[in-house]
């Protein structure tokens, strides 16, 4: 019998996540390296180390498909506004007091935070990408990061041509500063502060480095109203003729798409982050779920900033999400299961990693949490 380096002993539930969807009942996981080598019933796996999770259920680690982590450190800043209002209290913050070490000082507290919550992964969008990068592997997240685009200075300061540089060096800059492996991404921040021009220019880079893309995207009617005014087209359709789309992107928010949207992303395979929490409380609408993905659309979770959403707790989202759409579709149109799905293997897939993390399945990363009675996480 083989000997694993370590066995989780007699969960009392194995939340697989699978294509299948299985519920094991007491049964055990050995981990050789950092894989799962083997699933089986409790007593049958040999490890030279061993966790007992008798009376925990174990899940996949739970995948935050859209955060800013270092907004950690704006936590309450911006109360009482929408969208707008919240962007310009919050960038006059960032102003005040964000540089290099700051956003590596917040990312690693939200990171933190993120793995006592159970969240293993994270696609996080935020500016100085290399200095939150080295905060998030530092506290041991899988960290998904990428260079940030404004047609502007911004914040950091760059100009657009440091933008670009600093992009095509991106892959190189990862390899720098190590942690686990992840896919490379470009982020421009939405298409009311990136023109058509420079996103077509970005979509060029991302296929020269062989990134995804994640951007902010219809989060509420009046970015989609200021985009038409400016463009006669909504951000998706301006994204399409850019280029973007055919790539791997993943909107934050996305919460209003037209029918022709929603094709478009099918049809692209592309992936939307759902956030409840921030949705609600900035005003910003309800993201009809079920219909983008019966349509064929990916929906995955995510918590958003810290600012907009108060916490970095998918449990939250969770709950938020499966609420909302029993009020607005009705209690049956989406199962406890498609929820836990969506923030663990669409988690995955939404990102790109699909292949190696989101589900408890033999040779996938041990991502893994034990979830207690009373609701603690042991990552």
């Amino acid at each position: 019998m083989a000997t694993h380096d370590l066995v989780i002993e007699n969960a009392d539930f194995v939340v697989t996540s699978n294509s299948s969807n299985d519920v094991l009942r007491h049964h055990s996981i050995g981990i050789t390296g950092c894989e799962i080598s083997a699933i089986a019933p409790a007593g049958e796996l040999q490890g030279k180390k061993s966790y007992d999770a008798s009376g925990k259920a174990v899940t996949p680690g739970l995948i935050n498909t859209h955060t800013h982590l270092a907004m950690t450190l704006f936590r309450g800043w911006a109360e009482g506004v929408d969208l707008q209002g919240f962007l310009e209290r919050v960038w006059a913050a960032e102003g005040a007091i964000m540089d290099g070490p700051t956003a590596q000082l917040g990312t690693e507290l939200g990171a933190l935070e993120s793995l006592l919550g159970g969240t293993t992964t994270a696609l996080d969008m935020y500016l100085f990408p290399d200095s939150a990068h080295r905060g998030a592997v530092k506290a041991g997240l899988r960290h998904i990061s990428g260079p940030i685009f404004f047609d502007f200075p911004g914040l950091d300061g760059m100009e657009w041509d440091a933008r670009i540089e600093f992009a095509r060096r991106w892959p190189e800059i990862l390899t720098e500063i190590g942690g686990p492996k992840i896919p490379p991404y470009l982020m421009p921040h939405a298409t009311y502060t990136c023109s058509p021009e420079h996103l077509q220019e970005i979509a060029d880079i991302a296929r020269e480095i062989n990134a995804n893309i994640h951007i902010h995207a219809s989060e509420n009617e009046k970015e989609n109203a200021d985009v038409a005014q400016r463009y006669s087209k909504t951000p998706t359709e301006i994204l399409s003729a850019a280029g973007i789309l055919d790539l791997h992107t993943v909107y934050g928010h996305g919460v209003h798409l037209s029918e022709s949207d929603i094709s478009t992303l099918a049809n692209k395979k592309s992936a939307v982050a759902h956030c409840p929490g921030s949705n609600l409380k900035l005003a910003s609408g309800i993201t009809n779920v079920t219909r983008y993905r019966s349509s064929g659309v990916n929906v995955s979770l995510g918590t958003d900033g810290c600012s907009s959403s108060n916490d970095l707790d998918m449990w939250v989202v969770m709950r938020l999400a499966a609420l909302l759409i029993s009020q607005t579709q009705g209690p049956e149109k989406l199962s406890a299961a498609d929820i836990i799905r969506m923030a663990t293997i669409e988690g995955a897939r939404a990102v790109g990693m699909g292949n190696s993390i989101g589900s408890i399945e033999v040779g996938k990363c041990a991502d893994l949490i034990a979830l207690d009675q009373i609701g603690r996480a042991h990552v």
